[in-house]
């Protein structure tokens, strides 16, 4: 067995163990009249987050195996990325819990966690060189700085997250239990991203195409769900002989077509990406209005029960210092050391790429809500909305910013 199937084992069963960890959560906090309630939910609490650093052991495991196997940090890549990610929100919350023994955090976080692992599981695993640019040890403490502080800067919309659960009337209707629900609804589009991917894999569906890219230079993509959005001057092609190393294409005849995209997006757009989250939102939308018509009443509503016992207080505490934390350790990894990198790579600091100016976004929207919080006394909901926000803003980044615009930063 190599270290990089080994290492794959290991991060399937930190998933499994995370799964296994949230239902244990769940017995935590689960409402109960019965007398030794305390000391039940004390040892499901136990249980629970001893399974959690269980599965933590073997995401780090599988990290470190695939670092060696390698020979570079696993952060090269949208599958490496994104699972470094969701491990980093698990050290977050297991950090966090055994400063404030709160154990709905963990209804929240592992959920969380999981869709990210789930979701990073849908992008390519293999091993390829790194390419010039990538080739450096800025890189990797840029981006693993980075991943971390969005981790912990995650932790606070975990427990912005909880607050409203608490304090929000979802059984009446208001701006509030809409924009609530608006985030539930985020969450189910993600395993409509799984769901989608896994389908269409299922199908065996494949569909290649040239295309020009904003430089002018032609291109091959290969499609894997039928094409909603064609490639800048695509034109679908087949290999004339599959297998060979240098493969030549031509193009494909009329009778031979298959699903044609409908249009044409301009270079500026990985159309083929874009492609992938359209897909993503119907799934999504089919799967949330299923649950909607099965359980009749909304995601928030289902949820709610599960954070009733959680000190307001606390959580709101947790939020700000997740920030106070966070902000600072974005400011060196997502600022400071990637213009470092930028500079090595490109000999210069900065260049308003599409990831640059929103981690720059990212950077002021989190400044301005620690102003609010200090200069203006924003607590409670307000803090835990602009929680929620910001976590929106990072998430933006990993999927719109990464998948659909193009750009140097575009992971593989």
């Amino acid at each position: 067995m190599s270290l990089l199937q080994l290492s794959g084992y290991l991060l399937f069963t930190a998933f499994i163990c995370y799964l296994i960890a949230l239902v244990l959560f769940g017995g935590a906090i689960k409402p109960t009249k019965v007398a030794n309630a305390p000391a039940s939910a004390e040892k499901w609490g136990k249980l629970a987050i001893t399974v959690t650093i269980i599965g933590f052991i073997a995401n780090l495991g599988y990290f470190i195996l695939r670092w060696i196997y390698t020979g570079h940090a696993p952060v090269s890549n949208m599958f490496e990325f994104t699972t470094a990610f969701g491990m980093f929100v698990i050290a977050a919350f297991i950090v966090s819990y055994f400063m404030y023994r709160v154990a709905a955090l963990g209804v929240v976080a592992l959920p969380i966690a999981i869709l990210i692992i789930g979701y990073a599981a849908m992008f390519p695993r293999e091993v390829s060189p790194l390419v010039p640019s990538l080739q450096s040890h800025w890189l990797t403490i840029h981006v693993i700085t980075a991943a971390m502080s969005q981790a912990v800067l995650a932790l606070s919309a975990v427990a912005g997250l909880v607050y409203l659960l608490k304090h929000v009337d979802v059984k009446k209707a208001s701006k509030e239990r809409f924009c609530l629900e608006a985030v539930m609804f985020s969450l189910v589009l993600v395993i409509g991203f799984i769901v989608s991917s896994v389908t269409f894999s299922a199908m065996g569906y494949s569909a290649t195409y040239q295309y020009v890219d904003k430089e002018g230079r032609t291109g091959v993509v290969e499609y894997h769900n039928p094409a909603l959005f064609g490639m800048n001057e695509y034109i679908e092609v087949k290999a004339v002989d599959p297998d060979a190393k240098q493969k030549v294409y031509e193009p494909v005849v009329e009778a031979e077509q298959s699903f044609q995209p409908l249009v044409e997006m301009p270079a500026i757009i990985n159309a083929k990406k874009l492609t992938t989250v359209v897909y993503s939102v119907l799934f999504g939308t089919v799967i949330y209005l299923l649950i909607r018509l099965i359980s009749r009443r909304s995601i928030s509503e289902m949820v709610q029960p599960l954070v009733q016992k959680v000190n307001s207080s606390l959580a709101d505490e947790i939020g700000y210092r997740a920030v106070l934390i966070g902000f600072p350790l974005f400011t060196l990894g997502a600022l400071i050391f990637a213009m470092i990198w930028a500079h090595e790579a490109w000999s210069r600091f900065w260049g308003w790429d599409p990831k640059e100016v929103w981690a720059l976004i990212t950077w002021l929207f989190y400044a301005a809500f620690l102003h609010l919080r200090l200069s203006k006394g924003w607590e409670g909901k307000k803090s835990a909305w602009l929680a929620l926000i910001g976590f929106g803003i990072i998430m933006f980044n990993l999927v719109v910013v990464n998948l659909i615009l193009a750009g140097l930063h575009s992971y593989a």
